[in-house]
């Protein structure tokens, strides 16, 4: 299936709002996860985009920017990926590694042009503003989105347009002389997310909330399994007995997500009541304190 104009022009518009969205208006439209459901309902593949925005949000989980740094694009790379891999019929885990992930390492290099670009438009607002001229300042701040917007909506739009001829005789070959290439970056694919998981647990404060990270894996493991196995004995004793109606469903994300909230909120909680009693035990050591001065007087 080849790509249409009108899906080359809405993924390479969105490819250019999204970088604005990160960086000011915040609506989660510039997450990958969310890039994924973008281009598969404009490629016409949901699952697959879910597939790939999903695996790529968890693969920069616990990745950040500090001081200004860059980090990599998973947005384009996710945007790319599944227009690919849609459009080729790609494996989505293969599309992860051979697209996904080296195309928004490469973004990093223009993210950082885009940063060097819009230098121009912050210097000529410092300018403006020692003649208090305010519109020239707002008409700077604006233009000053461009060099963001267009370092990712010019690469996804030329990728999208030419690059369709390279990835399929790349897709080709993974396939053919080195499926087993094609094999590994599936498999490499499908670990990239725990990769993410490693680096959050990383910068989390693992040690100090310990038996609360094992306490949820354990409980939504426990859950997974029984949900499970109730789906797989159900399903079995409804196709057996036909008056048996009901739909047996899997473990849903919402009780994980619960699960978590609970386990999240009792921590704070502890985390209060300590903050709490600290003071009350500062006053009865000054307290104390005091009476003995007002004794030796």
């Amino acid at each position: 299936m080849d790509i249409q104009w009108w899906q080359i022009l809405l993924l390479s518009l969105y490819a250019g709002y999204q970088i604005l969205d990160e960086l000011q208006i915040y609506s989660s439209m510039s997450a990958p996860v969310f890039a994924g459901l973008f281009a598969g309902l404009v490629m016409g593949d949901l699952q697959a985009g879910l597939i790939i925005g999903g695996s790529m949000q968890l693969t920069v989980l616990g990745v950040g920017t500090f001081g200004g740094a860059s980090k990599i694009d998973a947005n384009s790379g996710t945007i790319l990926a599944t227009a690919f891999s849609i459009s080729l019929g790609m494996n989505p885990e293969q599309a992860i590694a051979a697209i996904a992930v080296p195309v928004a390492s490469l973004m990093i290099q223009l993210d950082i042009l885009a940063r060097f670009a819009n230098t121009y438009f912050a210097h000529r607002i410092d300018r403006h503003v020692e003649t208090m001229n305010y519109k020239a300042i707002e008409r700077n701040f604006l233009m000053g989105a461009l060099p963001w917007s267009l370092s990712r909506l010019v690469p996804v739009f030329l990728a999208l347009a030419f690059g369709g001829g390279l990835v399929e005789n790349v897709v080709g070959v993974l396939n053919g002389d080195l499926k087993w290439l094609g094999d590994g970056l599936s498999v490499a694919g499908a670990v990239l997310p725990a990769v993410g998981f490693a680096i959050l647990l990383r910068y989390l404060p693992v040690k100090k909330h310990f038996p609360y990270l094992v306490l949820g894996f354990t409980i939504t493991a426990l859950l997974a399994t029984l949900f499970s196995n109730v789906q797989l004995l159900g399903t079995s004793v409804a196709s057996v007995v036909k008056e048996m109606p009901g739909t047996f469903n899997s473990l849903p994300m919402l009780a994980v997500a619960l699960i978590g909230f609970a386990l999240a909120a009792i921590s704070y909680k502890n985390g209060q009541n300590n903050h709490n009693q600290k003071p009350v035990a500062n006053e009865q050591v000054e307290s104390a304190e005091g009476e003995i001065e007002d004794d030796e007087i």
